[in-house]
């Protein structure tokens, strides 16, 4: 009966063995799953005389290879690459919105610029006049068009954050379930192997989401942790996340996570602890990318419309007026007061200086009533305000050196904070608002004659009109003393140094009024230059071929206006920065991603299933199948004589 029994042990125990191979064959191409192998102990031996005899062997378990840190280490780390992966995908599609090309904005913008160029030559031509009329209108609406693509980026990423919420809540009641199962299995004394594989697949699916920390407890289960401390699941319990706006700023657009634990509190996470996963990637593009890009098209709608506005204010008509908008003016939207604001005050901005505007949103924090400290976003600069030691007195002057003017209504007091993010939506309000050739002011509003018995090597070098009209007491004549000095008609006898290349300034003012000229050459005593107002009878309509404020508004071409970087290639700047940006995000992708597969294939080389070695093992486990079997029909054949000769 022993030798039987070794037998029967044997078969059974191969038989296990073989089942568990053929599981290992079925499931090679099953996510998550890890190789099981049987574990065997011999049984017991029974003693004689003669010493132990063996009495065949038993299964003791089957175990799963794993590793439960490349295990980890391969989830954290494809969590990292899912988060870079779709934020270099969507930084793709923000830098196609600012394209180059002919079909792009930056060419829409130097056609609009450079078509003064032939009013300046023709100023009378109502056909060169229509064509810059036409680009305008194009500039304009270009830059709509984009600030309509970033829209629906937003929405797209908006709705892909709400898709991963709702899958990552399904995968955490999976979990919680999952768990339960593990907990009750474990009560048999034996691992519940292909629980065990379907836990850490729902880890790993949640991870592409969220970069989870986990822990284990003693009855089995696993409690997993996102943003450091918040438990997503906890045993068999599991909480909810939602995605909403931020509760720091209402109405800033800044998008949140929420944890909602089992008594239903919401508590808004800090982006900057999600780590990994595609929620953290997209709240990092739509927070911080699409708010810069937004930023960047909305500083320069602001300034061209600002600047060429201003410029043709300063501009006659061909029917002697005063030019009007070229674009309609875009209102800044107020400072965000922060939800534990006192009330009582409040900011509005205004443009002050288009050429100082930085494409950034700002944090305004009071810490007293009148001092406090400034936080450019876009680069992380402080600026204090305030008393000494502060950089500037007061924060209407620090706003004047970025280009800002602000209003504020009420007294703000210690703890307030604003945030200004008046750009954001700049861009999608661009228009044009002039359709008549004729009130294109191309015209300066003031003339300059040089005398005609001038006998010096006198030049005039430009003529500017600083209002319009320029002037209550014009004209003006400057007469020279000699090669140095002169004196001006609207000033009596007063003798001023003259300096070649240095302007000469009438009504000067804040904000600037009346006009500006800049002579060079050396003048001769008596030499003479007659400044008047372009619309003296007595110059008839001469004012209609004149072309001054046209070279003015050609000249905003060259203007530094967007960080160091001309209008005309303020553009080329705009997709540099996205550019930057979009190849910084992608090469990280790449690192991230080449990691990740190897600390994947590190996992897999522990736990993955090798075809080869299975059908070894099958091979193996086959032939000690069919030599137990063997066995047992010896001890049978063996059995039956026995019985056979008692029998006798």
């Amino acid at each position: 009966m022993s030798l039987l029994n070794v037998g029967a042990r044997a078969l059974l125990a191969n038989q296990v063995a073989l089942q568990t191979a053929g599981h290992n064959i079925a499931n090679v191409n099953t996510e998550g799953y890890s190789r099981q192998s049987v574990v065997l102990e011999t049984v017991q031996g029974q003693f004689t005389g003669g010493g132990y005899i063996g009495k065949g062997v038993n299964v003791a378990t089957v175990i799963r290879n794993h590793s439960e840190m490349l295990t980890r280490q391969a989830a954290s780390a494809a969590s990292t690459s899912a988060g870079d992966a779709i934020r270099s995908t969507r930084l793709k599609q923000l830098q196609d919105v600012f394209s180059g090309g002919t079909d792009g904005l930056g060419a829409a913008i130097n056609d609009m610029m450079n078509a003064f160029s032939d009013v300046v030559t023709a100023p009378t031509d109502l056909s060169a006049r229509s064509l810059v009329l036409t680009r305008i209108d194009e500039t304009a609406n270009r830059i709509n068009a984009s600030s309509a693509r970033l829209d629906e980026i937003q929405s797209t990423v908006r709705n892909e954050l709400d898709g991963a919420i709702n899958q990552v809540n399904t995968l955490a009641k999976s979990l919680a379930a999952v768990n339960e199962q593990i907990a009750r299995a474990k009560g048999n004394g034996q691992p519940p192997n292909d629980l065990l594989d379907q836990r850490d697949t729902l880890i790993r699916n949640i991870n592409q989401y969220f970069q989870t920390t986990q822990v284990e407890a003693d009855d089995g289960s696993m409690s997993v942790f996102i943003a450091s401390s918040q438990p997503l699941v906890l045993g068999t319990s599991a909480a909810s996340l939602s995605v909403d706006n931020g509760t720091e700023f209402p109405g800033s657009g800044q998008l949140k996570v929420f944890f909602h634990n089992a008594g239903g509190t919401a508590i808004e996470l800090n982006e900057g602890m999600l780590a990994g996963g595609e929620v953290s990637g997209l709240l990092r593009f739509h927070n911080g990318d699409l708010t810069e890009g937004r930023n960047l098209l909305g500083r320069m709608a602001v300034a061209i419309s600002e600047s060429l506005n201003a410029q043709n204010h300063l501009g006659l008509t061909l029917d002697g007026t005063v030019g009007g908008d070229l674009f309609k003016p875009i209102a800044l939207s107020d400072a965000i007061s922060a939800s534990t604001n006192a009330p009582g005050s409040s900011i509005a901005l205004a443009v002050s200086d288009p050429t100082k505007l930085a494409a950034s949103n700002y944090e305004i924090t009071y810490t007293a009533a009148n001092a406090g400290y400034v936080q450019r976003q876009s680069d992380g600069k402080v600026f204090q305000f305030g008393p000494a030691p502060a950089t500037y007195a007061t924060v209407n002057a620090l706003f004047s050196d970025q280009g800002l003017a602000l209003t504020i209504t009420g007294a703000p007091v210690a703890g307030d904070r604003f945030l200004v993010n008046s750009l954001q939506t700049t861009a999608g309000n661009m228009e044009s608002v002039q359709f008549s050739p004729r009130d294109l002011a191309a015209a300066n509003p003031v003339n300059a004659k040089l005398g005609s018995s001038n006998t010096g090597q006198l030049q005039m070098d430009r003529l500017v009109a600083r209002s319009n009209p320029p002037g209550a007491t014009a004209p003006v004549t400057i007469t020279f003393t000699g090669p140095n000095s002169y004196t001006r008609s609207d000033t009596g006898p007063a003798v001023y140094a003259y300096v070649s290349g240095q302007p000469i300034t009438y009504d000067t003012a804040v904000p600037p009024t009346g006009w500006s000229i800049t002579l060079k050459g050396t003048p001769a005593a008596g030499d003479t230059v007659l400044i008047d107002n372009a619309l003296n009878p007595a110059y008839g309509d001469w004012y209609k071929r004149d072309a001054g404020n046209a070279s003015a508004l050609l000249g905003l071409r060259d203007v530094k206006m967007f960080d160091d970087a001309t209008l005309a290639d303020g553009y080329a700047s705009l997709m540099a920065q996205v550019g930057t940006r979009t190849q910084s995000a992608q090469f990280a992708a790449k690192v991230s991603e080449k990691i990740a597969a190897q600390l994947e294939g590190d996992r897999t080389a522990v736990s993955g299933v090798n075809l080869d070695e299975e059908a070894a093992r099958l091979i193996q486990y086959q032939q000690a199948y069919q030599a137990s079997a063997k066995m047992i029909q010896i001890a049978q054949s063996v059995f039956d004589s026995l019985i056979s000769t008692m029998g006798r």
